[in-house]
């Protein structure tokens, strides 16, 4: 398959699809969870908490990283994880806008086996 033409879509519809694919995952989905939980979070406590090996969550990590939904210090040999608040406003803004953009059209020409 050729490249994808993200040109023809919008910015919004870009950044959407991006976010999406990350939020696609339910590791990633648990991670943020628990930082949301935690409010911060070194990487070890995130293997013990999910039970998925220390490579994995890493991949999982960089990922939420880098769509900027999660930040990370260096605290020693360790990695403190948290939800970049702002970023977290700007995507929930940003699904918010386009669920209500979508509302279902009241077709009156469709009867009771409409689909």
């Amino acid at each position: 398959m050729g490249l994808t033409k993200t040109n023809l879509f919008t910015v919004q519809q870009n950044e959407f699809a991006d976010v999406a694919r990350v939020l696609g995952h339910p590791a990633r989905i648990a991670i943020l969870q628990y930082l949301a939980k935690m409010n911060s979070c070194i990487c070890n406590h995130l293997v013990i908490e999910l039970g998925l090996a220390q490579p994995t969550i890493s991949q999982h990590l960089k990922e939420l990283k880098q769509i900027g939904l999660i930040k990370g210090s260096i605290e020693g040999t360790s990695i403190c994880y948290c939800i970049d608040p702002e970023v977290w406003e700007h995507y929930k803004k940003l699904f918010a806008e386009f669920f209500e953009t979508l509302t279902p059209i009241n077709n009156n020409n469709c009867g009771p086996d409409c689909c």
